[in-house]
């Protein structure tokens, strides 16, 4: 294969058609279900889907089939089939990608805005843009590479899901409506991923798995004067303290939960030692501090290990408490906290799930109520050891693409269809990457995407493409 022609193939494919069309995805406001429970009135997802087919079908590549594909009452979901090139053998690839994007909220940079594409200095500003409307786009445009440099590739799937932000809940009925249909998958292509800077390629080996519940401590039918109550009556949010104490130390951040703590490997520490010093600085050069506030640990091997693989508390809501100004004298009824746990990439969060509720309501303080709600649990991911032609292939893109050699990083967040893939195809190669960067904004205002990045990107799932097929 040529690979200055996949060079020039790809870097024109994103200079005149991909930058211009994803920015007209951006303007979609393709809000993941989650967060918009009229979604399907709405009809932004199918806008969203629409518009990507349409692109893909004016790329006019032979032969290719393009399928939405809608489950009663799911999410929609855009499967375009690509016959295999130059390559006799029945495997697929999967390439990987969702078309939902997180909600808007408030606060972007005069300018910018969710639905307003912006490019500026080589970023792409807007929602989705990085998180992932890029990533059908991406996957076509190597493909297209692939063919317009005399590679070969092997017959390729890619799947655009419309539910990923919303914790893709449709995905495990897709699969088994789909599973003859993607025959033998011997690799999986994620590009809803990322890494600590743009100077390389980062491959994600692991996701973490996830426990929430919202619990509830309830003392009184209705709120009382507190300087009569107070003293008399035990306060919720006393017992709650009293409760979360059970589960961390409010010293340190450790989780108290043995369930939740793993064996870290050791081939995934000496991958997040090889990270850090490919990247030092940053996991906390990218946090948008205030004032002097100082890190967990001053040791970034450490940092590394608490967001990947050791389990993290996180209080993200309340109910109960009155804002500021609306406080008047008043022993609460109730107090409310949302409580997420980050587990370990092996751990099993069923268990931690009981282990949880057990801590919650066994022997409560004062015999009050706890009442438990909105109870989700989900396991991690740890990928597969790379084959040999895998890692070949990532170090030849190293080298000839990014300049520099490829690191991996034990992703914070989850990828629910990583999971998922990996229990249905478990003798399968995963190479889960992306375009986004420890500044990218995902989830939060001024989201951009790293348009030279994306491209390197592109380039280097070509060249895996091509090697995969040549396995056969």
């Amino acid at each position: 294969m040529d690979r200055s022609v996949v060079t020039s193939t790809v870097r024109t494919l994103w200079d005149d058609d991909i930058v211009p069309s994803l920015s007209q995805l951006v303007a979609v406001p393709a809000i993941s279900p989650a967060f918009d429970p009229d979604w399907e009135e709405h009809g932004e997802l199918a806008a969203a889907i629409e518009h990507v087919r349409t692109w893909i079908t004016s790329r006019e590549l032979p032969d290719v089939t393009l399928e939405v594909v809608q489950l009663a009452g799911r999410t929609p979901l855009l499967v375009v089939d690509v016959p295999a090139f130059g390559n006799s053998g029945d495997d697929t690839v999967l390439l990987y990608g969702h078309l939902d994007k997180q909600p808007p909220v408030g606060g972007w940079s005069e300018g910018l805005g969710p639905w307003t594409p912006v490019l500026r200095d080589g970023r792409l500003y807007g929602r989705g843009a990085a998180d992932d409307g890029y990533s059908g786009y991406a996957a076509i445009a190597a493909i297209e590479a692939v063919r317009a440099a005399g590679g070969s590739h092997s017959r390729c799937v890619v799947l655009l899901e419309t539910g990923e932000e919303s914790g893709s809940p449709d995905l495990p009925a897709y699969l088994e409506h789909l599973s003859s249909q993607l025959g033998q998958v011997s690799l999986v292509v994620c590009l809803d991923s990322g890494g600590s800077d743009y100077d390389r390629m980062w491959l994600t080996t692991s996701l973490r798995g996830l426990v929430q519940v919202t619990a509830t401590v309830r003392v009184l039918e209705g709120g009382l004067h507190s300087g009569m109550a107070s003293g008399i009556v035990p306060s919720s949010f006393r017992i709650a303290r009293v409760l979360l104490d059970r589960l961390e130390n409010a010293s340190t951040g450790e989780v108290l939960v043995p369930e939740m703590h793993v064996e870290i490997p050791a081939h995934r520490l000496a991958e997040v030692r090889e990270a850090v010093e490919a990247a030092p600085g940053a996991l906390w050069g990218a946090v948008p501090r205030v004032g002097d506030l100082q890190p967990v640990s001053s040791d970034e091997v450490e940092l590394a290990l608490n967001s990947g693989w050791r389990p993290t508390l996180s209080v993200t809501g309340a109910e109960g408490l009155p804002l500021p100004d609306d406080a008047g004298n008043v022993l609460r009824p109730f107090t409310t906290l949302v409580l997420s746990f980050r587990l370990p990439p092996t751990a099993d969060a069923a268990a931690a799930l009981e282990a949880v509720k057990q801590r919650l309501t066994t022997d409560v303080p004062y015999g009050a109520t706890v009442e438990l709600s909105r109870v989700e649990f989900a396991d991690g991911w740890n990928a597969p050891e790379l084959a040999p032609w895998l890692s070949a292939t990532l170090d030849e893109a190293g080298k000839e693409i990014f300049g520099s050699p490829w690191r991996t990083v034990s992703l914070g967040g989850s990828i629910p269809f990583m999971g998922l893939l990996h229990e249905a195809y478990p003798e399968a190669q995963f190479l889960v990457t992306g375009a986004v960067g420890p500044d990218s904004n995902c989830h939060v205002p001024d989201e951009w995407l790293h348009v030279a990045h994306a491209t390197r990107v592109t380039e280097a799932v070509a060249l895996v493409l091509d090697a995969q097929s040549r396995q056969n």
